[in-house]
């Protein structure tokens, strides 16, 4: 009597679990790391380098190696966490084709994912953009928000908004952002993730006065959850970040040491699991330099690798 309570206790909790992961949704971002097309249409300082004829003999073969290894990797995600993600933010893709040739030549077709997307003034022609599979959530608005600093425009990349509802009625205000990097200096760069970081901060406002408040926002920050912009949005968003980078956590390796750029952050009304940050075992390689593992990159330098990103994956399930 007493194993066969068990059982059904065990069943019972079993029976729980499916049932959240139902109603809950995968949310993953990922740094793809320059995801070009091979042709060079002009369109950004990087464009001509990642084509053809460049330096980086970025072919059509090659294009499609990354999207079938991009694509290897998130049925890797989706074998390891019981479903594809519902949702996925990306950030340094070139434009909208790259990720139609991606969705079309993959076995990602067989998910039904939706894509937004638009070409930003990004000086090297890299965007964010978002997938989202169609069964899961509806897409019912998006923008687009440019950047500025002192009333002049950033040459980097939109901050996305797509405002989406599940089948159950529930609403999500889903942001990708991809921060501009340290490249000149930390200091002599601040004004410009700063100023970004407002313009994350005014999106959020202007959601939470129009009656929004499940605010999903995701990206590459180009700094650890302890910067000091964080604290322009510290009390709207809970930084899903902070617990593992306080561990020693990361999602990119540079000189040997894990540091946590790609964050979650979160809308009050919005309960999740903890962020994790995702090691696929096939994009991951030793380090010779700096003992230990790290992403594997597309290039290393000049040489060609066949990877994906110097970035790690990050997940969250949002119930």
């Amino acid at each position: 009597m007493k194993r066969m309570v068990l059982v059904l206790l065990l069943c019972a909790a079993g029976t729980g679990v499916r049932a959240q992961e139902r109603d809950s949704l995968l949310v993953m971002f990922w740094n793809v790391e320059n995801f070009f097309d091979w042709i060079d249409q002009g369109t950004g300082e990087s464009d001509a380098e990642f084509s053809s004829y460049g330096s980086r003999h970025w072919t059509k073969s090659r294009f499609y190696a990354k999207c079938d290894v991009f694509a290897k990797a998130l049925m890797w995600v989706g074998d390891k966490y019981g479903r594809m993600p519902d949702v996925i933010g990306l950030a340094e893709v070139e434009n909208r084709g790259v990720l139609t040739k991606l969705l079309s030549s993959t076995l990602l077709r067989k998910f039904g994912y939706g894509l937004v997307h638009r070409d930003s003034r990004d000086r090297r022609g890299i965007d964010v953009a978002m997938l989202y599979r169609t069964s899961s959530l509806s897409l019912v608005g998006k923008t687009f928000r440019s950047p500025s600093y002192q009333g002049v425009s950033l040459a980097t990349r939109d901050i996305l908004h797509a405002a989406m509802k599940a089948p159950d009625g529930r609403t999500f205000d889903i942001i990708v952002n991809h921060h501009p990097s340290k490249f000149g200096g930390e200091k002599a760069s601040m004004h410009k993730r700063t100023a970004v970081m407002q313009t994350l901060r005014n999106l959020c406002d202007s959601l939470t006065n129009a009656g929004g408040g499940r605010i999903v926002a995701m990206g590459d920050f180009n700094d650890t959850p302890d910067g000091p912009q964080f604290s322009l949005v510290s009390d709207v968003l809970e930084n899903k970040g902070l617990p593992l980078h306080d561990a020693g956590k990361g999602s990119i390796r540079y000189k040997g040491k894990w540091e946590l750029i790609d964050l979650f952050m979160t809308g009050p009304s919005v309960k999740t699991s903890e962020m994790q940050v995702v090691e696929i075992p096939f994009l991951m390689t030793y380090d010779r330099s700096y003992p230990g593992y790290k992403p594997l990159r597309t290039y290393s330098g000049p040489r060609y690798l066949g990877g994906v990103s110097d970035h790690c994956p990050i997940l969250l399930w949002i119930e």
